[in-house]
């Protein structure tokens, strides 16, 4: 309370200044009414509200014009927004059918790869299941004829100790003899 009592006292004190009758130009207030009117007659002489009315006019149109072009790019970028929303919903659909064709690609070639590895597999078996019977077919004819050698070479042995050399000569006179007999 005793702040505002002080800040009153002190807007007052100016206006207590001017004394005697208001209209005299000893009063302060009058002589600057009459400045002020003097100044805004000056003013509306020379057309300075007229003037400021056109520059106001003038900066209104001037932002109308800038309103107006703010809304045309507004909707300009609208519609490339909408153009790009279009757009992008066509590239997700292209995508994803991209991604879905990729996908039967890769099942069609993982079923062939499983395909060309069964019939690789089966190949491979075959070829071994040959190998195996040329294997078993070589190891027979070697134990045939390891067979053979060995039944030669015992009855070799057999013949050559019952053979006397009078049994030999005449084994062998016979033998030319049927020969003789056979190309006769």
């Amino acid at each position: 309370m005793k702040r505002l009592a002080i800040l009153l006292s002190l807007m007052a004190s100016p206006a207590l200044a001017a004394t005697g009758p208001f209209f005299s130009l000893y009063n302060t207030d009058f002589v600057v009414l009459i400045a002020f009117l003097i100044f805004v007659g000056v003013l509306v002489a020379l057309g300075v509200p007229g003037k400021v009315v056109a520059m106001l006019d003038k900066r209104a149109d001037q932002i109308r014009g800038e309103l107006d072009e703010a809304k045309a790019l507004r909707e300009e970028a609208q519609t490339v927004l909408a153009s790009y929303e279009r757009k992008q919903r066509e590239v997700k659909e292209q995508t994803e059918a991209i991604i879905a064709h990729a996908r039967s690609e890769a099942e069609d070639a993982a079923e062939s790869a499983k395909k060309d590895i069964a019939d690789s597999i089966a190949r491979r078996l075959q070829a071994a299941e040959e190998q195996i019977a040329s294997a078993e077919a070589g190891a027979l004819r070697q134990v045939r004829d390891r067979a053979i050698a060995v039944a030669t070479a015992a009855a070799a042995d057999v013949l050559s100790g019952q053979m006397t050399d009078a049994k030999g000569n005449a084994l062998i006179d016979d033998a030319i003899k049927q020969v003789g007999a056979k190309l006769h």
